[in-house]
């Protein structure tokens, strides 16, 4: 972070176990801060992190957003100063999920319109 970002009370945009977040920094020991969660920007990612896009990991992973008023530490690195409205936070939260849906839906369209594209070559190759 630049500047005299990371203080007490500063209003920060935070990253944080694949989400991002605004929120109230409450403390600081100079390489992390303590940040109360105000509002959602994006949600959390959803199954295994070390195999992205696989649906048939050992241990599909669930992850919810951090709560309202949540306390977490961040580290300074993953924090950037916010000047912009701060939206409530159950507002933000059904964005971010509703934003993170549509995301993989597409994703979805793409794979599936992909396979039918190769299915078809498929077919041309073997010929």
């Amino acid at each position: 972070m630049n500047g005299s970002a990371g203080t007490p009370d500063q209003i920060v945009k935070a990253e944080y176990k694949t989400g991002e977040y605004i929120g109230k920094v409450v403390e600081t020991d100079g390489r992390r801060a303590l940040v109360q969660v105000l509002a959602v920007l994006r949600h959390p990612t959803q199954g295994d992190l070390h195999h992205p896009y696989d649906p048939d990991p050992p241990l599909f992973h669930e992850r919810r957003a951090s709560a309202y008023n949540e306390k977490i530490w961040v580290p300074v690195s993953a924090m950037k100063p916010y000047d912009g409205a701060i939206p409530p936070y159950k507002e933000s939260l059904l964005a971010a999920t509703g934003a993170e849906m549509e995301k993989l839906e597409r994703l979805q369209r793409w794979a599936g319109r992909s396979l039918e594209r190769l299915q078809g070559l498929l077919k041309e190759y073997e010929g």
